[in-house]
């Protein structure tokens, strides 16, 4: 199974380093990481190319916003799994993707495998802040403005393709749109892993 990381970023020097380091050193074998930049004007672009050979494709062009930019790292997306990885977000461990991989093969009906969040500090990133599980979500509490954490949200391609791109006339919650659309309107499988 190949999985898809997608990263999308813009004046993001101060973070990227980290995520892009959580992606290359998972031990997962068959990942293609997808960067796609709005035409950072800080060093965003010149650190990113530090990695330019671990990384598969490189995009540094205007956009629309994020969810623009998260629509063109899908559609050059190959894996048969996708995540969003945010620049200032990171993997906590070099087995994320080959855990939620094992998900999916032990459970070949789902649609997506969603997990846990820790938000830390900026300042101490073992410090965790403030915790968000996935186990406790349910897609009716969607209804009440609750959703899965987008970074710790892996979806199969197909299902993407199924209920279509992210909206660009949201300016913050094309991501809550589109759970509602997987999980409430298409009704989408998932399961969710119990790690963060």
């Amino acid at each position: 199974m190949r999985v898809s990381i997608i990263t999308v970023c813009y004046n993001s020097s101060q973070y990227i380093h980290s995520a892009i380091e959580s992606v290359i050193t998972q031990d997962y074998s068959d990942i293609e990481y997808i960067i796609i930049d709005g035409c950072s004007t800080d060093s965003t672009i010149s650190i990113v190319s530090e990695y330019k050979g671990r990384i598969a494709h490189i995009v540094s062009e205007p956009d629309k916003g994020i969810y623009d930019a998260m629509n063109k790292g899908i559609a050059l997306a190959s894996g048969d799994v996708i995540g969003i990885l945010n620049s200032d977000d990171f993997y906590p461990n070099q087995h994320v993707v080959s855990d939620v991989v094992q998900y999916f093969d032990m459970n070949a009906n789902v649609d997506m495998v969603l997990g846990n969040v820790d938000f830390v500090s900026a300042e101490n990133l073992s410090k965790v802040v403030r915790f968000y599980s996935a186990v406790k979500f349910s897609p009716w509490k969607l209804r009440y403005g609750f959703m899965p954490a987008h970074p710790a949200a892996f979806i199969k391609r197909s299902a993407y393709k199924k209920v279509g791109w992210y909206k660009l006339g949201y300016q913050i919650a094309a991501d809550f749109d589109m759970f509602v659309r997987l999980l409430l309107h298409d009704k989408c499988r998932y399961i969710s892993l119990n790690q963060i």
